[in-house]
């Protein structure tokens, strides 16, 4: 660090590095007021905690993403134990029936119910078998996971094509586009859920899946169409005049010169509209699609630990939507280093 006394008597040459030592300086406070900040929140939450004589039982909550299942297996018919064999935490039953006929199970050491030469009727429990499943959250996190995915690469081309059609000279594509924007946007995504699913669904016979899924594509594409739009017009009409005096076609010069430059001014609103997508999959619920917030309320009512499972659901939409805006910064930023 350059010390105080250099700054004051070499004030020229000193004057970045002095700055730079400055910026340094009052920075750390702010970190330590964040930190600071931060403790008070987890403190006042506890305290809120506390007031409710609220028993945390985060013990409870891993079952909910992972669990072992256990599969039992039966005799098929009746027959006796001719053999078991021990190994490795598995026994090997070997049953023969009166017909000469054996059956071979595989079941866990420790759930075996025979012995060598027992009898056993019809659907009598040898023993279980124990694998590792997946629980609902992590199930609701994955049907959350592929909505969204499916959701927004429908979206985006809804909102392209759209967005294209709304800065077209044909009277007919420009306004039916209109129409279509101004629906969407003017009606919740709520109310177009129930349409698609209990209307247009019913007569066309779909999935809630599928009625799902194109609810959020065309809400998402009603906004995605707006921003490619206002991206399209930022772009000075230059560009696009310069493009076709090269002796490019007005679609040639809208795909490689205006489109991709209106996409490095379009990347932060069109991250922030496919965030929105992720949270706004949880209102797909109503139509009895188990996604992730409605798994996390079913979860609630057997564990009764509400408080445990908001928070993992929280964390689990942060788990999806952090990575989705770093990966957008830092698009955002390599794409203005190669302006």
């Amino acid at each position: 660090m350059m010390p105080a006394g250099l700054c004051q008597t070499f004030p020229l040459q000193t004057a970045g590095t002095c700055k730079v030592n400055k910026q340094k300086k009052a920075q750390w406070p702010w970190h330590v007021l964040t930190v600071l900040v931060l403790i008070g929140l987890a403190g006042a939450l506890y305290y809120a905690t506390s007031l409710m004589s609220y028993e945390w039982r985060w013990n409870r909550v891993p079952q909910y993403f992972a669990y072992q299942a256990e599969e039992s297996q039966r005799a098929a018919e009746i027959s006796t134990v001719a053999e078991v064999v021990r190994q490795g935490g598995k026994a090997q039953v070997t049953l023969r029936g009166d017909s000469g006929v054996e059956q071979h199970l595989s079941v866990d050491e420790g759930s075996l119910q025979v012995a060598s030469g027992d009898d056993v009727a019809e659907g009598d429990v040898i023993g279980v078998t124990r694998h590792w499943a997946a629980g609902p959250l992590l199930w609701g996190l994955w049907t959350t996971l592929w909505l969204s995915v499916v959701s927004g690469v429908l979206g985006l081309l809804i909102g392209l094509g759209t967005g294209l059609c709304r800065l077209s000279s044909n009277p007919t594509l420009r306004d039916l586009s209109t129409i279509y924007v101004e629906l969407v946007r003017g009606t919740p995504l709520l109310v177009q859920i129930f349409i698609f699913y209990f209307f247009i669904g019913t007569v066309l016979n779909l999935s809630r899946e599928f009625a799902g899924i194109a609810a959020l594509s065309l809400f998402t594409g009603a906004y995605v169409a707006e921003i490619v739009r206002a991206g399209v017009q930022s772009i000075t009409r230059g560009q696009n005049e310069a493009a076709r005096s090269l002796g490019l076609s007005a679609g040639q010069s809208m795909r490689h010169v205006v489109l991709p430059q209106a996409f490095k001014r379009v990347l932060p609103p069109l991250a922030g509209q496919f965030i929105s997508l992720v949270k706004d999959t949880s209102l797909v619920s109503v139509i009895a699609i188990t996604e992730l917030l409605k798994s996390g309320r079913e979860v609630i009512t057997t564990s009764f630990s509400p408080f445990e499972i908001l928070f993992c659901v929280a964390g689990l939409y942060l788990l999806i939507n952090l990575p989705l805006s770093k990966m957008a910064s830092r698009l955002e930023r390599r794409l203005a280093q190669s302006d």
